[in-house]
């Protein structure tokens, strides 16, 4: 068999990469509990109707099809491309069970059939929080969602050395509000076209609005003007007012993303921004909407996004409006891995290895494993009774810290220290007992 080549969009990592995703992963799922969000976990498929039902989203999803199936069989399963879709299900199938407002974090593979490129993958490891409320949510949960996902990406950053994430708000409210108040009939279409500014530019942008909008020039301009507006305060309902546009959904829309800012801006000072240009083209949003970018980074686009959604979890009787948030751990890690700014003091959990004498006394090691193991230090056994220096050099190879001897000593064989000790009381230094993320300034 041919060496397999590796698929273009699926990113694996050796070991090493393996357990700086574990700490990541571990260390959302601690600052998500906290503030006391429940895990959950939802299926890889989902009906194709509900998976394309919003948005413009029908060429990214993957069909799942069995390989005996009629040639006249209809696709009716394809892989999630999110989890908001399947959590929207999961609340709709489960609400009798569910105590709302309901706090939920999910940390799951999803998978999208586009181009893959440098943040962009076609599969995926996303960490999702929501808060869903039963017919009504509370306004000031748009408040809350940003700063725990703003502490989660900060803990990241002070923990791991991943770079510092700057959160970008808007408010769907406000740029629908204006765009009506343009008399613009169909402000979902002026938001998909905005929402392509940063891939595109803002000439590209405005001619999209004039020829397949229908907007004058006049009208094209000052959605671009709203589009440039960003700031760190509340200062930004000044500009947006100085722009003469009037509507009762644009007022509404700069009261709520007023409050988030000034909130944010006492809580976590410069981590969060009002950006106006910010729109998020899946048109289930239907307020508050986050993106978020990483400090050297920023090409990539957003690692974190989200906002409030009205009405994405309805079954025409019930409506659980909901917020949430996505932070999109494989764009995050894919790179900074690759390129080596992220790095372990090991690439293995073990601590020690064992040595053996012979495999007549295999058993006598094992023992001395059992005993390590029994305090929480990961022990191998040496795979062959060999010379001791091969045996060490095993270790070497695979970032084995320590060596033990049937003598009673363990030897440090970074430094050559050797001294004796028990396997019921020895222990190593805290910062060899498990590997550790380091981050490589060399790299960046």
């Amino acid at each position: 068999m041919s060496r397999p080549k590796p698929l273009s969009g699926f990113p694996e990592f050796a070991p090493a990469g393996r357990i700086i995703e574990q700490r990541v992963l571990a260390s959302l799922a601690e600052t998500f509990e906290l503030h006391g969000f429940g895990s959950v976990e939802t299926r890889a498929v989902e009906p194709l109707t509900e998976l394309t039902r919003k948005g413009e989203i029908d060429k990214e999803v993957f069909v799942v099809r069995r390989l005996h199936a009629d040639a006249e069989a209809v696709d009716e399963l394809g892989l999630h491309f999110d989890l908001t879709v399947p959590f929207a299900r999961y609340v709709l199938e489960h609400s009798a069970q569910l105590s709302f407002p309901f706090r939920r974090y999910q940390i799951q593979k999803a998978w999208r059939g586009e181009r893959p490129q440098e943040g962009r993958y076609r599969e995926f490891t996303q960490a999702d929080i929501d808060i869903v409320g039963a017919e009504t949510l509370a306004a000031h949960h748009d408040v809350e969602l940003p700063l725990v996902t703003l502490e989660a990406l900060e803990r990241l950053h002070i923990d791991f050395g991943i770079p510092p994430a700057t959160m970008s708000v808007n408010n769907r409210q406000l740029s629908e509000g204006f765009y009506r108040g343009l008399g613009v009939e169909q402000p979902n279409e002026v938001l998909q076209r905005v929402d392509k500014l940063d891939k595109i530019g803002p000439a590209a942008v405005a001619q999209l609005l004039r020829d397949e909008v229908g907007l004058s020039a006049a009208a094209a301009e000052k959605c671009l003007k709203l589009a440039s507006i960003r700031c760190a305060d509340a200062s930004f309902v000044d500009q947006v007012a100085a722009l003469g546009v009037e509507h009762p959904m644009l007022s509404a829309g700069l009261e709520l993303l007023a409050e988030v800012v000034t909130q944010a801006a006492a809580a976590v000072p410069g981590r969060l921004v009002a950006d106006l240009k910010i729109a998020r083209g899946l048109d289930y949003y239907t307020g508050t909407v986050y993106e978020t970018t990483m400090a050297g980074y920023e090409s990539m686009g957003s690692i974190s996004s989200g906002g409030r959604y009205d009405s994405l979890a309805s079954d025409g009787r019930s409506t659980y409006p909901g917020v949430g948030l996505s932070i999109g751990v494989s764009r995050i890690l894919v790179p900074l891995i690759g390129k080596g700014v992220l790095t372990t003091t090991r690439p293995v959990p073990t601590c020690v290895l064992v040595s053996v004498d012979s495999e007549d006394t295999r058993a006598d090691a094992l023992a001395i494993a059992t005993q390590l193991r029994a305090r929480g230090i990961a022990t191998e056994v040496a795979p062959k009774a060999d010379k001791f220096g091969k045996q060490i050099r095993y270790a070497d190879r695979r970032g084995i810290p320590f060596v033990w001897f049937s003598t009673g000593e363990v030897k440090d064989i970074r430094s050559g220290e050797q001294v004796a000790a028990d396997a019921s009381s020895w222990l190593p230094p805290q910062a060899d007992l498990k590997p550790s993320v380091v981050h490589s300034s060399l790299a960046d």
